[in-house]
């Protein structure tokens, strides 16, 4: 069988154009990197140029100046601490914690070496201190120590820190107790009250003897003897003396037969009396009957006299 076999002409024109496309690219990079460089050199510079503005600024107590400048130094180098730094300082130092804040965190996210992590969290925990966030404070300070354990400034922050962060929460704590007795108390004064309308409303709902008014009512209107129709005949306007008075005479009277005889009413001087109206009315009555009985012979005489002179 024939091999085939490789042409070493075609293989070595092959082999030095990739190496110089490959010299091509490197060139290229190297070439495109130095630009970078470039690039990046003049941004730096110019960054601190700004940088050195603000500082001009500062020392004519130029705070806009100086804030324009330091936003202009970000803006060409976003990397740059000592930008963000100095800026937080400047708004800390016009009482604008807030402000202060955020630029020591953006300082912080950048920052390459332990020296300047610690004065920027230092600085972090002084501003949380000024807006009594002690919480954040302490952590700030803690972060501090970690980068220079040897501050004894730092050191002493946190443990003013500590016992603010203790305080506030002790405060905390008595004033939720303090709330939950006052919501206690107000529920039982509530309850209290209540207990007293609902001893009211039993109260209302019983008569003098301490009985039900409906039970006291009833007794009242249970009949005795007859004595209840004659009650409910009785004025509802009645005055109540004169009806227990009234009622006294009855039962007087009912145990006195003769007695109430007695005291029957006697008539006025100039006035009959019952048994002498009804004395008068019978002989009245007689004499009538007399007279009548008079006039009906004479009219029976009568006619017997024409009858017989008829005859």
């Amino acid at each position: 069988m024939k091999q085939k076999r490789i042409n070493m002409r075609t293989a070595k024109m092959t082999f030095a154009q990739h190496s110089f496309f490959l010299i091509l690219i490197l060139l290229f990079s190297r070439v495109g990197i130095a630009q970078q460089n470039d690039e990046t050199e003049k941004l730096i510079k110019e960054a601190n140029a700004y940088m050195n503005q603000a500082e001009e600024a500062l020392s004519e107590n130029d705070f806009a100046g100086a804030e324009a400048a330091y936003r202009k130094a970000i803006a060409k180098d976003p990397s740059n601490t000592t930008a963000k730094y100095n800026m937080g300082n400047l708004y800390y130092n016009r009482e604008k914690s807030g402000e202060s804040q955020s630029r020591f965190v953006e300082a912080n996210k950048v920052s390459e070496n332990k020296e300047d992590r610690h004065k920027i969290n230092h600085n972090l925990g002084n501003s949380f201190m000024k807006q009594k966030k002690y919480k954040e404070a302490v952590e700030a300070y803690k972060n501090a120590l970690r980068n220079d354990p040897t501050d004894d400034e730092t050191r002493y922050n946190l443990a003013l820190a500590k016992k603010k962060l203790e305080e506030e929460q002790q405060q905390n704590k008595d004033n939720n107790d303090n709330q939950d007795n006052q919501d206690n108390k107000d529920q039982n004064e509530d309850q209290k009250d209540q207990d007293q309308d609902n001893q009211g409303d039993k109260g209302e709902d019983k008569d003098q003897d301490g009985k039900p008014k409906d039970e006291g009512d009833n007794e009242k209107q249970d009949p005795k003897d007859g004595e209840g129709d004659q009650e409910n005949e009785k004025p509802q306007d009645q005055d109540p003396n004169e009806q227990n008075k009234g009622d006294q005479d009855q039962k007087d009277q009912k145990g006195k037969p003769d007695q109430q005889k007695q005291q029957q009413p006697q008539p006025a001087q100039g006035q009959l009396s019952p048994q002498q109206i009804k004395n008068l009315l019978e002989a009245m009555n007689n004499q009538e009957e007399k007279t009548q009985d008079k006039m009906n012979a004479e009219k029976a005489k009568a006619v017997k006299t024409r009858s017989d002179k008829d005859w």
